[in-house]
């Protein structure tokens, strides 16, 4: 099938086409998007170059779907133009998650609820798509009331300009020298932590933090879950990291929590603290596509209620592979 890919030039969209080519999506056409002065950019899909085309040009083409990751103001401009005529738009900005009518979809939770009709479809936020993967399974069997996450949130998830802020500054200080380059941070990255993922809000939190609320119950279909988050970002590469605590309506048994989350869709456990086996956002998310869990552990200081630590690969699952795989389910059962 024809395939757009909106952003193809950016972090996300980069990775996009390499997740299509690993995964074998069936394109037939790849046209491939970007901003006006990358119009006419080749860029590579398997083995070959591929010009990038304007907006117009893309819609002109008629593909079946359209992989958005350009932005929010971006999307909301021209995602109703391609769903008008009759394309399918699976959306990476945060521009249309919260928005009724839109799906909100990470396909190993809800991906049922996707119709022929759904013509723009949300890909969640980076954060909550592997939070939410973990959540599934113990959420169908214990019910989950409440949720703390703490997150520690890798620079790609800013993009290219953070990435080169944390190189630049490493370069710098191995030189003896003060970074001086762009950044994309008010602060310096390295050897740091900075406790401010998007802009704050009026109640303290970050935007980040309540994207995680807001959208871990839109998915689960389930409003009466309570979540609290504090978002970090933090010197890595590879992927994010979440210091997860569920506290359940039911009590639960550790090896059936175990045996749970290693029969669950997506998720890999890694779990062997006696030798010190637990996830890592380099040793194990590191360009895969998998939720990756380990740390887990019975709170002491209340009833029925799991601390748990997720990792995942926020370019991948966090993004370019859970758009490519609700096109793939989209594809499965006819819908496209």
């Amino acid at each position: 099938m024809k395939v757009a890919v909106v952003g193809a030039t950016g972090l996300v969209g980069t990775k996009m086409l390499e997740v299509l080519a690993e995964r074998n999506f069936p394109v037939t056409e790849l046209i491939p998007v970007a901003s006006e002065r990358s119009i006419g950019k080749l860029v590579q899909y398997k083995g070959k170059g591929y010009k990038v085309v304007s907006m117009e040009d893309a819609i002109a083409a008629k593909p079946a779907v359209a992989l958005f990751s350009a932005g929010g103001n971006t999307s909301l401009e021209w995602a109703p133009k391609f769903a008008k005529a009759g394309i399918t738009v699976i959306d990476n900005s945060s521009a249309w998650r919260m928005n009724p009518i839109n799906k909100l979809v990470v396909p190993e939770v809800n991906a049922h609820v996707l119709t022929k009709e759904d013509k723009i479809i949300a890909n969640p936020n980076c954060s909550t798509i592997q939070l939410v993967v973990a959540l599934k399974p113990l959420h169908e069997r214990y019910q989950v009331k409440r949720v703390v996450v703490s997150t520690y949130q890798s620079v790609t998830g800013t993009g290219v300009k953070a990435v080169d802020q944390l190189n630049g500054e490493r370069q710098a200080a191995s030189a003896g020298e003060t970074y001086t380059g762009p950044k994309a941070y008010a602060y310096t990255i390295d050897m740091n932590a900075i406790p401010h993922i998007d802009v704050f809000l009026e109640n303290g939190y970050t935007k980040e933090e309540m994207k995680m609320v807001n959208e871990t119950c839109k998915i689960m279909g389930d409003d009466t879950i309570r979540l609290t988050s504090t978002t970090v970002r933090i010197p890595v590469v590879g992927g994010h990291s979440e210091a997860v605590n569920v506290e359940f309506a039911k009590d639960f048994d550790l090896a059936e929590v175990r045996t749970l989350l290693e029969n669950a869709p997506g998720v890999t456990v890694i779990d062997d603290v006696k030798n010190l086996q637990y996830p890592m956002p380099l040793i194990h998310a590191y360009n895969t596509d998998d939720v990756y869990v380990g740390r887990i552990r019975r709170d002491e200081s209340q009833p029925n209620t799991l601390n748990m630590w997720v990792v995942s690969d926020n370019l991948r699952k966090g993004a370019a592979t859970n758009a490519i795989q609700i096109a793939e389910y989209l594809a499965e059962k006819g819908l496209l």
